[in-house]
């Protein structure tokens, strides 16, 4: 589906990903795990359109995207839910949906998906008129999540989806992913808690100064001493001693 072959990027002089190839198939739920400013946004960011990579390609579904327009790889089927939510405080949840809906002209359908995206969230069913800038940052992040949902993207990008978030609510936002990603959308979810990444994705990439470190399967990365050390730590320990 998704092929990043050795694609570098940079702000100005500064380097963020140098030969950074990436993979995801159809169906797939792949993790980025890393430090900050390993280069995990960037990545997305280069998949998406916004930062294009000067070395390198992507392909999607076997066509080539890096030269294509943010909109176009939205209209390709790729779309992405942003780190931070990137929501607009003055306007309502359902504005919000509708702005994801942007690249299709099926109304009937369009109203369809915004009742699918309320049966995913029924919290923002709740809260359709109520202003963005007003929810908590559970609600943002599900509306993030339900406005990338609005183009029907067959390949979902998720940047930091737990960032900020109390516990309970980065349970709940993590089931809504799985339960999105056994409805056949493939994810590409960036993650700085690498225990949550790694506990659900099924294949993960460890980036390092902007370049791979690591990859395989996510159970597999769990058990890397390496990885065990620099990035799961105590809470990773004390899910293992919870579980036995």
């Amino acid at each position: 589906m998704l092929t990043v072959e050795k694609i570098s990027c940079r702000y100005r002089a500064v380097s963020a990903l140098r030969g950074v190839s990436v993979t995801v198939g159809a169906g797939d739920f792949v993790a980025l795990v890393g430090a900050n400013g390993a280069g995990k946004t960037t990545l997305l960011r280069a998949v998406s359109g916004l930062t294009p990579p000067f070395e390198g390609t992507i392909r999607f579904d076997g066509r080539r995207i890096d030269t294509l327009s943010p909109a176009d790889i939205v209209r390709a089927g790729i779309a992405q839910s942003p780190e931070e939510r990137k929501i607009w405080p003055t306007l309502s949840v359902e504005e919000h949906l509708r702005l994801g809906a942007f690249s299709r002209r099926d109304a009937a359908g369009i109203r369809d998906d915004i009742t699918r995206i309320h049966a995913i969230f029924p919290r923002l069913a709740e809260r359709r008129k109520q202003l963005a800038g007003t929810l908590s940052g559970g609600e943002q992040q599900m509306v993030a999540i339900g406005r990338a949902l609005m183009s029907r993207p067959r390949l979902l990008l998720l940047d930091e989806p737990s960032l900020g978030l109390a516990p309970l609510m980065v349970a709940q936002v993590i089931d809504t992913i799985r339960a999105i990603h056994r409805d056949g959308t493939a994810i590409l979810m960036v993650e700085q808690n690498a225990t949550v990444a790694l506990q659900h994705a099924t294949r993960a990439y460890v980036l390092e100064n902007g370049s791979v470190a690591k990859e395989g399967l996510a159970t597999d990365l769990m058990r890397d001493p390496d990885v065990k050390r620099a990035y799961l730590g105590g809470s990773f320990a004390k899910a293992e001693a919870t579980a036995t």
